[in-house]
């Protein structure tokens, strides 16, 4: 599995593994309960390889930030996304100490949290993120 085939779909929880295409879309399956389900054009999709984070400099990918926080944790999941905001913040400050917290909100640093130990709890193989992808990209 890669971030390129992991998507996030608006008004549904949690993360969604791209199994196939079909004619009028994408079949996903749930990373929460392993149930499997048709995406069309009517459902608004984040592919998480596409996301980035705000930073006073540049926008970082989220594959980077996903990896600095398994990095940090040494694989194990990551502080609970229901902690309160300050305790959160300060988190996030650890693993991106230069992100933009005029628009980086609590919210969303709850949501990268969340995805992470869903990834987690699913195995994802974040030694596949590697700072090579970045300049590969930038070529």
């Amino acid at each position: 599995m890669s971030l390129e085939k992991v998507i996030s779909v608006t008004g549904k929880p949690g993360l969604y593994e791209i199994i196939a295409q079909s004619k009028g879309g994408i079949i996903v399956e749930s990373m929460l309960d392993k149930k499997r389900f048709p995406i069309n054009a009517m459902h608004n999709v984040s592919v998480l390889d596409n996301i980035a984070i705000y930073t006073y400099e540049e926008e970082i990918p989220l594959k980077f930030v996903l990896k600095s926080i398994f990095d940090k944790e040494e694989g194990k999941e990551s502080i609970s996304p229901k902690d309160s905001s300050a305790k959160l913040t300060a988190y996030f400050s650890e693993v991106l100490p230069n992100y933009d917290d005029e628009r980086v909100y609590p919210s969303n640093i709850k949501k990268v949290l969340q995805w992470y130990n869903l990834l987690v709890k699913n195995n994802f193989d974040f030694s596949t993120i590697t700072e090579d992808e970045e300049t590969e990209t930038e070529a």
